[in-house]
């Protein structure tokens, strides 16, 4: 079981403090401010089998990784946090608590990555998936069944950014004595705490907003009931999908900046929805913070503001969403998301071509659907790029490889 760190935190510090604070503290040897990177493997044990401070081991536990999860515990107001190698490797783990014959409810618009884990790795070992409209409580509870462990939920979705009602699905899986799941990934905890809306755990890939510089892998799981710490512990160990030192404290460095540049992010984002839904060219744009989307109310209500992903559609279609994509100056044609620069990209034959193409339309996931990670960059630059590459798109629209 991973040790807690030491903190100069207090809980009741405001987020902004927490996120800059806990989990860590100046050395009390040297004082060194930021929380070592403790490039090390084993430990030296004070005696056989007694570990100094718990460390014998750094793929059992490492300090810098200790400090990241209690960092990460305290923003998403968790008791306990476990960090893994990937946002993958976290999903991974909380499957591995599955036994053949298990049922999971999920959302219909996964991640692609997350799709493909359940059903061409987990559905071989008899793993069972359903995936609902989860913006539809009914539809939800119709698909929990005995057998169900899981309600698994992505709030906003990726890519068509459909907002759940955290706290009306927890009672409902709640009710029937489930648990919840949400990936915060594209919230972040400072715009959206699941735990406090009623979910039992909480995933993020730490790639995206938390490390926030495009620069790390890894991921996460939060939670506050001891028991699940303790199952999910054992697989974090057991399977050994765990982050490296250097990974932590990158992580680190990134949530002490994360209220600062989501704000950024958001004000970005808020500002290039509004434009898009002007131009002629776009035929749909995809934003929480516009009152057109559907689940505005339920965002306006569970999160403090709309994130930095938006997603739109061309009336030209496929072709011309690939021109567009090809003709940004700084948005940059690559997958992934939330780091500080800005990126673009064409989900279907992208982050979601692992999905089924008949699956992906039937979601409403169109192939000329464009996704932007809206970066903290001056948001008169991101408006000119967009411009010329809308007229590029409009004027010459080139074919994909397919």
């Amino acid at each position: 079981m991973e040790r807690m760190s030491t903190s100069s935190s207090q809980p009741n510090d405001r987020f902004e403090t927490r996120a800059i604070h806990a989990g860590q503290e100046p050395d009390p040897q040297n004082g060194a401010i930021m929380t070592p990177v403790y490039f090390t493997s084993t430990y030296k044990q004070d005696a056989p089998a007694q570990p100094r401070q718990g460390y014998e081991y750094s793929r059992t536990s490492n300090p810098t990784r200790t400090a990241l999860q209690d960092n990460l515990a305290s923003l998403e107001g968790g008791a306990w946090g476990l960090c893994f190698s990937s946002g993958l490797a976290a999903t991974n783990a909380l499957l591995d608590r599955l036994v053949p014959g298990d049922h999971v409810v999920a959302g219909h618009d996964l991640y692609g990555g997350t799709y493909r884990i359940f059903k061409r790795v987990f559905e071989r070992y008899g793993i069972r998936f359903t995936f609902v409209d989860t913006t539809q409580v009914a539809a939800v509870e119709a698909a929990i069944e005995a057998g169900t462990r899981y309600v698994y939920l992505e709030t906003p979705s990726n890519p068509l950014l459909r907002i759940t009602d955290i706290g009306a699905i927890a009672r409902v899986a709640h009710a029937k004595g489930k648990l919840l799941v949400v990936d915060n990934t594209f919230a972040t905890p400072f715009l959206q705490r699941p735990l406090e809306l009623g979910a039992d755990l909480v995933l993020h890939s730490l790639t995206k907003y938390l490390g926030g510089h495009s620069d790390v892998v890894g991921g996460a799981l939060i939670g506050n009931d001891p028991k699940l710490q303790s199952e999910l512990a054992f697989f974090q160990n057991a399977v050994g999908g765990t982050p490296g030192p250097m990974d932590a404290f990158l992580v680190l460095r990134g949530t002490k900046t994360l209220h600062l540049r989501m704000e950024r992010h958001c004000e970005n984002a808020m500002a290039l929805a509004k434009w898009l839904a002007t131009r002629p060219e776009v035929s749909n744009v995809i934003y929480p913070g516009l009152a057109s989307h559907p689940q505005h109310a339920v965002a306006t209500r569970q999160m403090r503001a709309f994130g930095g992903m938006l997603s739109f559609e061309l009336a030209a279609g496929l072709e011309a969403a690939n021109t567009l994509a090809s003709s940004t100056r700084l948005f940059t044609l690559a997958e992934s998301l939330g780091g500080v620069e800005s990126l673009i990209e064409i989900p279907a034959s992208m982050t979601h071509a692992s999905i089924p193409a008949e699956s992906r339309r039937a979601q409403g996931l169109a192939d000329g659907l464009v996704r932007l990670s809206v970066g903290v960059e001056h948001l008169d630059d991101l408006r000119e790029d967009l411009e010329q590459a809308l007229a590029k798109a409009h004027a010459r629209p080139v074919h994909a490889k397919r």
